[in-house]
């Protein structure tokens, strides 16, 4: 799954496609690399990013989903999104999965709106908000606290009608490096959940603090974490660098 911000302010790469002809250029390139998946996002979640409104969101992104849409109609698209009107909207404009940061917190319509639209939906676990999500992340064993909330998550979810459901323990999101790495270690108690993992780990703090760099200079911790997670039994990866992921995935394949 590769990584499209439309947004000025993330961690890693906020403000580098602000027209068309960037976006579908890079598009490209992450379809020549081997993309699967394209998830686009334009609200930014990093620790303490700005919150924007409804309004700002759906203009960051409705015309760049309308053009990558018909410039590549059979990519599989999803949006980084949780609010569940931004959810119709683009599913109405060809996107075929929601991923939800929120796990339905910050939306209550959204269970109800992934039920209706028949779309997979990624079920993320997020601590606060990306406000406050990294004051003081509390738990009482992390592991455990993530496979309860997604026990309710799924019951919740089925209720509803919801029928396909990716689970992603939500590394950075309301956690401690040590608590993120826990979750790494343990990634493999979660398949007992019976729904595919999705990782996003690319460039992330949990890496760059421990090695004392930048994300900039994240690339080979970002693979080494790609590694274990795949080890781990991770589903889908998702990334801002296609290619090197792409290659992880090939030598796990083979290694295995």
């Amino acid at each position: 799954m590769g990584i499209l911000n439309l947004t000025p302010d993330s961690f890693y790469d906020g403000g580098s496609y602000y027209n068309t002809k960037q976006v579908l250029d890079k598009v490209g390139l992450f379809l020549e690399e081997g993309m699967a998946i394209l998830d686009i996002g334009a609200y930014s979640s990093r620790p303490d990013a700005k919150h924007i409104s409804e309004e700002e969101e759906t203009k960051r992104l409705l015309p760049t989903l309308q053009s990558i849409v018909k410039e590549f109609p059979k990519l599989v698209i999803s949006i980084d999104t949780f609010r569940s009107e931004i959810a119709k909207k683009t599913v109405g404009e060809g996107a075929q999965i929601i991923n939800d940061i929120s796990g339905g917190n910050m939306d209550q319509n959204m269970f109800q709106t992934i039920a209706a639209l028949k779309v997979p939906y990624v079920l993320m676990h997020m601590q606060g908000k990306p406000q406050n999500m990294q004051q003081n992340p509390m738990y009482k064993d992390v592991t455990a606290d993530l496979i309860n909330y997604f026990q309710s998550k799924l019951f919740e979810l089925n209720k509803v009608g919801v029928k396909e459901v990716i689970l992603d323990v939500g590394f950075g999101f309301g956690k401690t490096i040590e608590q993120n790495y826990e979750l790494l270690r343990n990634l493999e108690n979660f398949k007992k959940l019976g729904q595919p993992i999705l990782v996003g780990l690319s460039r992330k703090s949990m890496l760059y603090k421990v090695l004392e760099i930048t994300p900039e200079q994240a690339l080979n911790a970002t693979s080494v974490v790609h590694t274990l997670a795949l080890l781990n039994g991770a589903n889908i990866l998702r990334v801002h660098d296609v290619k090197e992921a792409v290659e992880v995935v090939k030598i796990i394949k083979q290694y295995r």
